[in-house]
């Protein structure tokens, strides 16, 4: 039986308004209920590939699809169009501080449904239940701006799944967060896939491939998509990494036996 395609990009380039490339003729497809890591180093287009997946941003050459129908600023002016892929697509930037604005953390995760026009009892059911999944019921009240980064992180993260999306797009979630939180969004991101959700997520951390993708598209500081694998694959190829700017001659993996995989240097 064949998979459902979630997202197709054929031969997709952007170029930022000052003519310098992000992303050069990127070819790539999603399926539904896959874990999909965009490997790469900082500044490579990863962010820019996921707002273009969520049709904030659109190639001046290729063709994006989202669900089997185009994915265009046209198309997106639809408001039919539009809504019916809002609902099914939520994003999670990269700073929190750029996607949390309303007055309490209730009210922040309240946002979506409301937009969404749900009745209040549905929008009080919804909130509730990502707040008790969340773990955020000791905080609901309080303002988001002061909040700490991993629970500005965890507010974000619910912001979108009180819309339940199909898809999650997380832009390097796990920047700036402690160990701790970092396990528990881990853990989140793979229980949302057992629960049948599409994650794609950009990275350029290695320590937490193997966890959370189950495809890995690698792209090079000159913004191509070099490589796509599992993540055995992609993390055992040392020669890869190297010639992405992933890793220097000086870095070494060891595989633990819990299965997690940790890169350092050696002197």
């Amino acid at each position: 039986m064949a998979r459902e395609v979630i997202f197709q990009l054929n031969n997709v380039s952007y170029r930022y308004p000052g003519g310098e490339d992000a992303l050069s003729d990127v070819s790539l497809t999603v399926f539904r209920g896959e874990k999909v890591v965009l490997l790469g180093a900082n500044g490579c287009g990863k962010s820019t590939l996921l707002k273009i997946l969520d049709g904030l941003q659109f190639p001046q050459e290729g063709t994006v699809y989202a669900f089997g129908k185009l994915l265009s600023e046209e198309n997106l002016g639809c408001e039919e169009f539009a809504f019916a892929f809002r609902r099914r697509v939520g994003f999670v930037f990269q700073n929190s501080d750029a996607q949390l604005f309303n007055s309490s953390v209730w009210e922040e995760i309240a946002f979506g449904p409301v937009q969404m026009g749900l009745e209040p009892e549905e929008v009080n059911r919804r909130v509730e239940e990502v707040i008790a999944l969340l773990g955020l019921g000791h905080i609901k009240d309080r303002p988001p701006y002061k909040l700490s980064g991993g629970e500005k992180k965890k507010v974000a993260i619910a912001s979108v799944l009180s819309i339940n999306p199909e898809v999650l797009l997380l832009d390097e979630p796990t920047g700036g967060l402690d160990p701790r939180t970092t396990r528990w969004l881990i853990n989140l991101i793979r229980q949302l896939n057992q629960a049948g959700k599409t994650l794609v997520t950009s990275t350029h951390d290695l320590d937490i491939v193997s966890e959370i993708a189950d495809k890995v598209l690698v792209f090079s500081e000159d913004h191509r998509l070099v490589a796509a694998g599992p993540p055995e694959e992609i993390l055992n190829n040392r020669a890869l990494l190297l010639q992405v700017n992933l890793v220097d001659d000086q870095f070494h993996y060891h595989l633990h036996s819990n299965g997690h995989r940790h890169y350092h240097a050696h002197g």
